[in-house]
């Protein structure tokens, strides 16, 4: 099979588990391999009818993705898998924007209700991202590109055991999250804007940390159909992240 993709039998192992068991309706093809043509799709970044033969018809591939999508079951693999983790004593937030394509263009609700925005970047997606220190995400949401980090801050905590740190740059000094994290016991590793009156103490040397999250968004955006947005939904787009991230982070 050379460069096409499969799942390794101890990935498979991890997601098999948390798979629909029960089935109806004529014989069904093989997870295995429907799951490892997504994620060579998701990898390549190409069309759902350019797969290989290997993967079995496209229009299965592509109708598993979107069905699952659709019922939440990606998401629900990565948060499973993400939740038997000890919980973090040091966590880093941030956002990386991608280009969406114009055949992400058309779905309904329009750009806003898909998480497209116009920045200077033209149409883009923006991924805001919880991770932890060893970089394995523990959270993720979408919005249009033209939104603002802090935006996302609080509801990307929520849910999330509470850590001893986090670590985040200017674009995450605002006085309400820092409250948020003193009430959950955190210490806020996050400099200081230039026109802030209250100076916060600043930890300069843990803040080097944050080097983590931007290797974790590079190696995310190794995933082609990731690094540019092609999903019309933002659903979709959302599931590709989420399958391709336990995969690289909670699989091994």
């Amino acid at each position: 099979m050379s460069d096409n993709f499969r799942l390794s039998d101890a990935q498979w192992a991890a997601i098999a588990p948390l798979l629909p068991m029960v089935h109806t309706g004529p014989v069904r093809q093989d997870d295995r391999r429907i799951i490892s043509g997504i994620l060579h799709r998701l990898r390549e970044g190409c069309r759902w009818r350019a797969l290989p033969a290997e993967y079995g018809p496209y229009t299965t591939v592509f109708n598993r993705y979107n069905r699952w999508s659709k019922r939440g079951l990606w998401q629900g693999i990565f948060a499973a898998l993400a939740s038997c983790a000890e919980p973090p004593s040091v966590m880093m937030i941030d956002s990386t924007a991608v280009r969406a394509h114009r055949a992400a263009s058309g779905a309904k609700g329009g750009e806003r209700g898909q998480a497209i925005g116009r920045s200077r970047g033209g149409r883009t997606t923006k991924i805001h991202i919880l991770i932890d220190a060893a970089g394995r995400p523990l959270a993720f949401r979408l919005t249009g590109g033209n939104i603002a980090d802090i935006t996302l801050a609080a509801p990307l905590l929520e849910g999330v055991a509470a850590s001893a740190w986090l670590i985040g740059d200017k674009g995450y000094d605002a006085d309400h999250l820092r409250a948020l994290l003193d009430s959950r016991g955190t210490i806020a590793v996050i400099p200081n804007k230039s026109n802030r009156k209250r100076i916060f103490p600043f930890d300069a040397e843990r803040y080097k940390w944050r080097n983590v999250i931007e290797r974790t968004n590079c190696r995310l955006k190794d995933f082609r159909a990731i690094a540019t947005r092609y999903d019309k939904l933002a659903r979709n787009f959302l599931a590709g992240l989420c399958l391709v991230t336990a995969l690289l982070y909670w699989c091994d």
